[in-house]
């Protein structure tokens, strides 16, 4: 390497909050032990106590502290930044810059754009020098001036992935705004952040804390649509496009309207979401979301109205948050609750089921899965427990469910082979498992979490693709029948002549496979 140059990261920092050369000297020796460690490829605990040599304790701390982690330790999905990306891809007049190791981002454009983005994602690339010297600070800093520009964007959001951050690149040094366009600086690293539901969080919450203080500071932009003229309860958590709609219809009879959805789609959203009258923790893992919420003296009101017991528990506690009179809540509950346990009446589920998935709306499907009559065994998320996921969790239990957050692929599949469900309902890895042992399964996120789930129209939906699953069981089993005697693994195909077991390889391969599992279970960070 070239002679190191001392370079001050914090040149937008007003002189008194610029840090003195030893903290500098700090975060350099920080960022030379991440590259050290093999980078991103580092175990958690190492890239751990980089970011915190390096200025980012209270980061990690605040982490810990609102995405506690499982039995794992790191992610077993995706990358958690994906979450937060497609969120910002999502906002209307918002840019988006990327600032990790390239693999990251070349993986983590890729899958936005399959998953349908029509817009380009900024880079800064950066190298050992780069990260070290704090010059990656001044690249990314110079590409938020040249991306700022009001005619084209309200904001920007840069976001340091695992190797940035355990470096200390200092986000919050950028400028707050240039030329009217709002800066948010995030960090979502994979060794903080466990999965890319909790990543939506990190950037939602960051922008509600932004939008919070221009809204203290003084008027703000009204919504697209106006401002309602009905109080409004903001529904926090991505769901089905119709299920505002039908919450919107449930919310009338007590004068209320259904406000913004979070995550949002455009930045003058997150004022009207800001002022609502009770939030909506559809999903309850939004935890910075939630304290934004607070803050501004909104009070969060967890489950939804799903299934029958659901909507009559969730129209109770809005209309109560809401200082809504009694007689109108029991209007709302007269007109839906009977409706909902008709529509499930009329589409019963009869077969036994497993679930899982990393969205975190398991256990609401789980109370919708039971009611229309499953046998469901067991619930797994890869969300983690918090208190507006207790009534659901609560509620579960006592219909004999077995619930885990935080739920590794291993419990997901190893409740499978206990339970022996007629269905499987999870992840891809849960899925192809399940189909492997002839058992029809369907992928959460693509077959179930896309679909209404709120109130009468979510009991009426579900029951139709799960109980066609169901039947299909016919059809795994002469698959099954037919592909009998061609192998498996290795030696799966149609040979002239019996393959050869090379017992040694497999013993060595083994061997390797063990080594890396057990890594994996020790938490080592793979490529995030």
């Amino acid at each position: 390497m070239t002679e190191t140059l001392i370079r001050n990261p914090h040149l937008d920092a007003p002189p008194d909050q610029a840090p003195d050369q030893d903290a500098e000297l700090a975060r350099q020796a920080a960022a030379q032990s991440a590259i050290d460690g093999a980078g991103c490829h580092a175990g958690p605990e190492q890239m751990k106590a980089a970011a915190k040599a390096a200025g980012n304790a209270e980061l990690m701390e605040g982490f810990e502290r609102d995405y506690p982690k499982g039995p794992h330790e790191q992610p077993q999905s995706m990358c958690p930044a994906f979450g937060s990306l497609r969120v910002g891809l999502r906002m209307r007049r918002v840019g988006t810059i990327l600032s990790g190791s390239a693999c990251c981002v070349y993986g983590l454009t890729f899958t936005s754009h399959f998953y349908g983005a029509r817009r380009s994602v900024g880079y800064v690339p950066f190298n050992s020098e780069t990260l070290v010297t704090g010059k990656l600070y001044e690249d990314i800093r110079d590409a938020v001036h040249e991306m700022a520009k009001p005619e084209d964007y309200d904001a920007v959001v840069v976001t340091n992935l695992c190797v940035p951050t355990a470096s200390g690149i200092p986000l919050g040094a950028l400028p707050k705004e240039i030329d009217g366009v709002r800066i948010v600086g995030i960090d979502v690293p994979g060794f903080g952040v466990p999965t890319h539901a909790e990543a939506k969080d990190v950037l939602s919450g960051a922008m509600l804390k932004y939008a919070r203080g221009e809204a203290a500071a003084g008027p703000v932009m009204a919504p697209r649509q106006g401002v309602s003229e009905r109080p409004t309860v903001t529904l926090v958590g991505e769901m089905f496009p119709a299920d505002p709609v039908v919450i919107g219809q449930m919310l009338e009879p007590m004068g209320l309207a259904a406000g913004p959805v979070v995550p949002v789609r455009e930045w003058r959203e997150l004022y009207a979401a800001l002022d609502c009258a009770v939030v909506a923790g559809i999903h309850p893992f939004y935890t910075a979301s939630f304290r934004e919420f607070a803050a501004a003296g909104r009070p969060v009101v967890g489950s939804a109205p799903v299934g029958a017991d659901g909507v009559d528990a969730w129209l109770t506690a809005i209309g109560d948050k809401a200082n809504v009179a009694r007689g109108k809540i029991d209007a709302a509950r007269n007109a839906f609750v009977g409706a909902t346990r008709g529509a499930l009446a009329a589409n019963p589920i009869t077969g036994r089921i497993t679930l899982s998935g990393y969205e975190g709306s398991e256990l609401l499907v789980g109370r919708l899965l039971v009611e229309a009559g499953a046998d469901l065994k067991y619930v797994g998320t890869a969300c983690p427990r918090t208190p507006f996921s207790k009534d659901d969790a609560d509620w579960l239990k006592a219909h004999g469910v077995e619930v885990r957050y935080r739920a590794s692929l291993e419990q997901d599949i190893a409740a499978f082979e206990e339970f022996a469900p007629d269905l499987a309902i999870g992840t891809t890895p849960v899925v192809q498992h399940a189909k492997q042992a002839s058992t029809p399964a369907l992928y959460f996120t693509n077959l179930i979490s896309a679909r209404p789930l709120m109130g009468p129209a979510g009991a009426g939906s579900i029951a139709t693709v799960i109980n066609a699953a169901i039947a299909n069981k016919a059809r795994f089993d002469k698959m099954t029948e037919f592909f009998d005697g061609v192998g498996t693994g290795d030696t799966a195909g149609v040979w002239e002549d019996k393959p050869t077991v090379n017992t040694a390889f497999r013993k060595k391969y083994a061997a390797r496979m063990n080594i890396s599992k057990n890594a994996v279970d020790a938490g080592e960070a793979v490529g995030t």
